[in-house]
């Protein structure tokens, strides 16, 4: 929208604006317009990019999002990890006659530890794949506002890969604590015993 500077300020009753959006010749000029706005004696700026400016506004909101998001994702780390904690005790559990019989044949504990640990790994590692998948194609892209009809701001969802290895890196961490536990028991099981199992 484009407007009369004076009609506009008089209309909100105010004596100056609080922001004003500066169109350059080319990018490399701003250090030279900031240069000559900042040593003016007159004048008490600040002067930024426009990405800067909002970005600025916008640590408010952010943070708070930041928040809620950890919040939400701590909540739903916890849930995984009991997830996977009784996923990988049910594997031990229905193979604990294939893990005792891999132990009569020669095979160490650390080896079904590590079976155990593997598995686990590439369930998660699966999983955090295919969450990364369905995530990209709901949200990447897509703009959100917050705020209301007077004032409100705007961002666009993005899922980036520095995003998605996180994702890989948390779900692999919630895969391991979920299949250490489990892994130990496997190991433990005495083999005697449980090759009797049925």
């Amino acid at each position: 929208m484009l407007t009369d500077v004076d009609t506009l300020l008089s209309t909100y009753q105010r004596v100056g604006g609080s922001s004003v959006t500066v169109a350059l010749e080319s990018v490399g000029s701003f250090d030279e317009f900031s240069d000559a706005l900042t040593t003016n004696p007159t004048l008490s700026v600040e002067v930024l990019r426009e990405s800067d400016y909002y970005r600025r506004q916008s640590e408010g909101v952010s943070n708070i999002l930041l928040a809620v998001t950890n919040f939400v994702a701590g909540i739903m780390a916890v849930g995984a990890l009991f997830a996977a904690l009784n996923t990988m005790y049910s594997a031990v559990s229905s193979r604990t006659v294939e893990i005792a019989t891999l132990r009569a044949i020669g095979f160490g504990s650390s080896g079904v530890v590590v079976s155990v640990l593997t598995e686990a790994l590439l369930l998660s590692l699966l999983g955090a794949v295919v969450g990364a998948g369905i995530a990209w194609s709901l949200f990447s892209g897509n703009t959100m506002s917050v705020g209301n009809i007077v004032s409100s701001l705007v961002f666009q969802l993005r899922v980036t890969p520095d995003l998605v290895g996180l994702g890989i890196i948390w779900a692999c961490s919630v895969g391991f604590l979920g299949g250490l536990f489990p892994a130990i028991r496997a190991a433990r099981l005495p083999v005697a015993t449980a090759l009797r199992a049925t």
